[in-house]
């Protein structure tokens, strides 16, 4: 009897808990066994993540899993990243998990800049992470500032999915492809750079040795298997959800470009060695971890983020929202009646604004590109904003890698949108391969089943993928 693996999924917007399994024919085969919401909410004055309920929504997803009959070997756990929490000497949570669109981090960049103690060029060439305002790097030294005395207390540095694994199964660890979104990482070393946090003035005792995904941290905590009813084998998977995306790709060669599409658009390739040139951190490219240490060569975009925030502007009278297949019909049907207008999607308006709708509108009005006037107008700007962003940075990884790509290969809940694909494949010239949708669900699955010998290695992995999953090919034709 084949095993069963569940992977805990969550995203900045909702979670999941997917049991997986091998069938005899070698096929994948998903359940979906629990979803639920995740969201920021205002606390102290930040914006932060609800952690004590998502660890209650970790467990039922654990509990549902049992309760259907598909109780799993072995559980992962997949986030966001850049997102911690710090615990002081007897486990307990210091302050709030404050959440990466907070503004506490405004201008620190510009700080550590003008007073010298970390310039962006050195930090790149150091870490190979991109300039992002909510880098981890970023957060510790805002929250420095704010609550000395939390960093003052600590005793141990978790990420949001390292602290959901100690909550499982007692056992602390830093993951890699999580860690590595820290900015605190070294690009070559692969481990905490201790000169880095000495000149961010941060306790270096506080980061545990990082761990690569694939390892075992150990069994549910007894406490815990009482509540779901079993017991299990908490497994890391690459805990940042990029980082597993990536894992589900069926690359039909060394040259595909990989677009993780979900609240953001995660746009790179696979390399064996990292890019720190000053042109890639012009460009701001990252360097982030990945499975088997090997390295996610991509850019961070907006994504879906903001046709997330248009639905949630766009209710109807009755209080109902437009469907996604609504928005993406509307956003066709302007598009044949030709409406044509972009805006820059890694613009950092479009990060937290009071209206995305307003936003938008306002970045084509400055641009004297014709203002959207209607819902669909809105969705297609920025749908074609998106495939134009992903055109733009899949030359630039040519360019900065020497690699001609043959192919853009779709995971997520952002490659059922037929009409960003097909934008997207005009926009690069390239065909355009879409699906899986449970990308990260699946690469957190594979490192489980790889882990419990069910799958021999990523190869084997990604071909079972590849057949068990349809895959659209979606050609240019403009």
């Amino acid at each position: 009897m084949a095993l069963r693996h569940l992977a805990i999924d969550i995203g900045a917007s909702s979670g999941r808990a997917i049991v997986g399994e091998l069938d005899e024919t070698g096929r994948l085969r998903l359940t979906e066994v629990h979803r639920f919401e995740n969201g920021l909410v205002q606390r102290g004055g930040h914006l932060c993540w609800d952690i004590d309920a998502l660890w209650e929504s970790v467990l039922d997803g654990l509990a549902a899993a049992h309760e259907r009959g598909l109780t799993p070997a072995t559980v992962g756990v997949d986030t966001w990243g850049v997102d911690f929490v710090l615990l002081d000497g007897s486990d307990r949570r210091l302050g709030e998990a404050v959440g990466y669109r907070d503004a506490r981090t405004q201008g620190v960049r510009e700080e550590l800049e003008r007073t010298g103690v970390l310039p962006f060029s050195e930090h790149y060439a150091r870490t190979g992470i991109q300039y992002q305002p909510f880098n981890t790097a970023y957060q510790l030294w805002a929250l420095k500032r704010e609550h000395p005395e939390q960093l003052a207390a600590a005793r141990t540095f978790l990420m949001v999915p390292d602290y959901l694994n100690f909550l499982l199964c007692g056992e602390k660890a830093n993951e890699y492809t999580n860690a590595s979104t820290t900015a605190l990482v070294g690009a070559t070393s692969r481990d905490w750079d201790r000169e880095l946090l000495g000149r961010l003035d941060l306790p270096a005792d506080i980061f545990l040795p990082v761990s690569m995904p694939g390892c075992a941290l150990g069994h549910l905590r007894p406490e815990v298997a009482r509540r779901v009813g079993f017991d299990a084998e908490v497994v890391l998977p690459a805990t940042h959800d990029t980082g597993s995306a990536f894992l589900a790709v069926p690359a039909r060669d060394d040259r595909a470009a990989f677009l993780s599409s979900g609240t953001w658009s995660l746009l790179g390739t696979e390399l064996a060695a990292p890019v720190t040139s000053p042109s890639s951190a012009a460009a701001n490219f990252t360097n982030e971890g990945g499975y088997q240490a090997r390295y996610r060569y991509l850019k961070n975009i907006m994504g879906l983020w903001m046709i997330q925030c248009v639905r949630r502007e766009s209710a109807r009278p009755d209080g109902s929202l437009p469907t996604w297949g609504e928005l993406v019909s509307a956003a066709s049907d302007a598009h044949e009646q030709g409406f044509r207008s972009t805006v820059d999607a890694e613009d950092e308006r479009f990060l937290s604004p009071d209206s995305m709708v307003g936003e938008v509108c306002a970045a084509c009005a400055e641009a004297g590109q014709p203002v959207p006037g209607t819902t669909g107008e809105v969705a297609c700007t920025v749908y074609d904003s998106l495939a134009a962003d992903y055109a733009r940075t899949v030359r630039q990884m040519q360019e900065f890698t020497g690699t001609t790509f043959t192919s853009v290969n779709v995971v997520g809940g952002g490659s059922a949108n037929a009409y960003l694909n097909q934008a997207t494949a005009n926009a690069c010239g390239l065909p355009v391969y879409a699906g899986p949708t449970e990308g990260t669900a699946l690469g957190n699955l594979i490192v489980q089943m790889i882990h419990a010998g069910e799958l021999a290695d990523l190869v084997s992995a990604r071909a079972a993928i590849a057949r068990s999953f349809d895959i659209k090919e979606v050609l240019p034709h403009e």
